[in-house]
């Protein structure tokens, strides 16, 4: 049997972040091309990117947050992008937590103006 290139059978689709940050695109996702009943755009919708703050706003003070990204449309080869949540990274949280001191984490919706 010969062996298949299993990246032959994939494309590429284009990932743009919502209008509220300064970089419109920041990466590129791959799925399996669409084959009989299984649509490839189906499967993309509802995937989280996790992205860096400062690769969005082209500044590096905000390295140390996480945005966390869900897939709502797509357009052609285009992955429209909504906000899903925020993180920090491991490292700056620890600096943050002194000796002989716990964290207290915390989650809250949120009702915003726009809905």
């Amino acid at each position: 049997k010969k062996a298949v290139d299993p990246f032959l059978k994939k494309e590429w689709y284009k990932l743009q972040a919502p209008s509220m940050f300064a970089n419109k695109d920041f990466g590129k996702t791959i799925i399996t091309k669409t084959a009989g009943q299984k649509i490839a755009s189906e499967g993309l919708k509802g995937r989280i990117v996790e992205v860096s703050l400062a690769d969005l706003q082209n500044n590096e003070d905000f390295a140390y947050r996480k945005i966390k990204l869900c897939i709502e449309d797509v357009q052609g080869y285009n992955c429209l992008t909504n906000f899903h949540g925020m993180d920090m990274t491991r490292d700056k949280i620890c600096s943050l937590i002194q000796k002989r001191q716990t964290i207290i984490e915390a989650n809250g919706d949120v009702k915003t103006s726009d809905g």
